[in-house]
Order: C-alpha cells, then structure tokens, then sequence
C-alpha cells in the first residue's frame, strides 16, 4: 500500500514536471511566436491545447501546478521545509506563499483550457476584481504585490547563491547548477513585474487590467530587446531545471509526528 508520504511525494513530483512544460513552453513560444506570447498566459496554454494529446496534457499541468501550489502553501503553514520562524525563516516561507499564488493562478487557467479548450478568462484580473471588492481590498492586493517581490528577491538569492543545490540528490545532471541560477534569475526579473502590477492596481489606480500573470509579465517585456530575449532563455532553461528536479529534488517525507525528514 501506497502511504501518504509517498503520494505526497509524487503529487509534488508531478508538479515540478508540470512546472517544467509551462515554464519551457513559455521560452519557446516568447523566441518563436510573437503573436502568442503578445496573448500572455493564455497563449501558451493555446498553444500546447494545439499539441497532440493537448488537452492531457493540460490535465497533468492543471492537476500538477495545483499539487505544486500547495506544497508552496505547505511552507508558510508546517514549514515542512525546516526554514524556521526567525525573520529569515519567515521571509523565505512568505515568499513560498507568492510561489503558491501564483501557481494556482496558473493550475486554474490550465483547468479552464484543459476542461473547455477555452480561453481562461483573465482569471488573475478576476480574482483581482474580487479582493479589491472586500474589506481594505485594495491594501490585500497591494500586500499581495510586497509578497511578489520578497519572492523574487529569493529567486534572486538563490541565482547567485545556487543553495538550491542543497535540496537536490545525488545523480542529478552536472549542468543542473548552472540551468538553476539562469532559471532562478528569469523568474525573478518576472515576479518583479508581477509584484509591480498587483502593487499599482492595490495601492494605486484601483485597475484590476494592470494585474500581470506569467506570461502577461513576460509579453511586456516583448519591446524591451536583450532583457526579453534573456528572459526567455532563462525561463526555458528554468523548465528544463525544474524537469530534472521533478527526478531529483529532494522532497520532505510527512512523518506521522508532522517532523519532516528528507530523502532523495
């Protein structure tokens, strides 16, 4: 019998393979096609929709990211990552939150593609619609935004540290390191762009359409050039990265005493 810690296990896996053909599929359609990345998420998701086998494909994302997401979530809530409760510690797990958000954003759009072949609706400048619509709505978004950047600021962290290595086994591909600081820099020249809109449409204009995902974030770098091209690069080797972590990243077990252990 399958135990709970070895479901887990592969849930997440299946998330990091789930991340690696959206994150290598956001590269290749940003260098090859400039109408669909000028469509932001939804065009990459147009376009593996287009691919044989498309809409499994888009299941696994859908289900994949979703598993992905909440293993972020797991982090802020059991730090089952050991990063612990000083201000450090709390830093890295708030920024695993942001990675949450914004993966189940992603999951939810790749489950509209994937159960209708439609379009996901501007799903984030929804969501967004709906929290400036409460209480200090516009103070949550904009908090929101912070988050996205402490995010990147540990993607950025981990580019020049490369202390993702850390959590990764034994075997893993000699070129791994060097994909990961590529990857990890990509992400956070995104996130930047990311935290930037959802701080505008929280703190500033109110505008919901300022809201960026993914892809929005990547497309409004389109006229920028080197910056755009580099970026692309950097998110396509991040999918490659996160391929080999869906085989070798190192995945806290959930002990029944809720002390996580590690293990290849």
């Amino acid at each position: 019998m399958v135990d709970k810690s070895e479901k887990f296990n592969w849930l997440v896996r299946v998330g990091y393979f789930a991340r690696a053909i959206l994150y290598a599929m956001l590269g290749i359609v940003a260098l090859s096609s400039a109408s669909e990345i000028s469509q932001g998420t939804d065009g990459i998701f147009r376009a593996i929709e287009n691919f044989p086998a498309g809409f499994a494909i888009l299941w696994i994302m859908a289900i994949g990211l979703l598993g992905y997401s909440l293993f972020r979530f797991a982090s802020p809530l059991f730090d089952i990552e050991n990063q612990g409760s000083d201000g450090t510690g709390w830093a890295t797990r708030i920024g695993h939150a942001g990675s949450g958000v914004a993966h189940a954003v992603l999951a939810y759009a790749a489950f509209q593609f994937a159960n209708g072949g439609g379009s996901s609706g501007d799903g984030a400048q929804v969501a967004a619609e709906s929290v400036l619509n409460m209480t200090f709505g516009g103070a949550i978004l904009g908090v929101f935004g912070i988050i996205f950047f402490i995010t990147a600021a540990f993607q950025l962290k981990k580019s020049l540290t490369a202390e993702f290595m850390n959590r990764i086994g034994a075997g893993a591909p000699s070129y791994t390191k060097m994909l990961g600081r590529l990857g990890y820099a990509a992400r956070a020249v995104v996130y930047v762009i990311i935290g930037w809109s959802l701080v505008r449409a929280g703190f500033g204009s109110g505008e919901t359409g300022e809201v960026r995902t993914l892809g929005d974030a990547l497309a409004g770098l389109a006229g920028s050039g080197t910056l755009f091209t580099l970026t692309a690069i950097g998110l396509l080797l991040f999918g490659i990265f996160s391929l080999v972590l869906s085989r070798y990243r190192i995945i806290p077990d959930l002990s029944q005493s809720g002390v996580p252990s590690y293990r290849s």
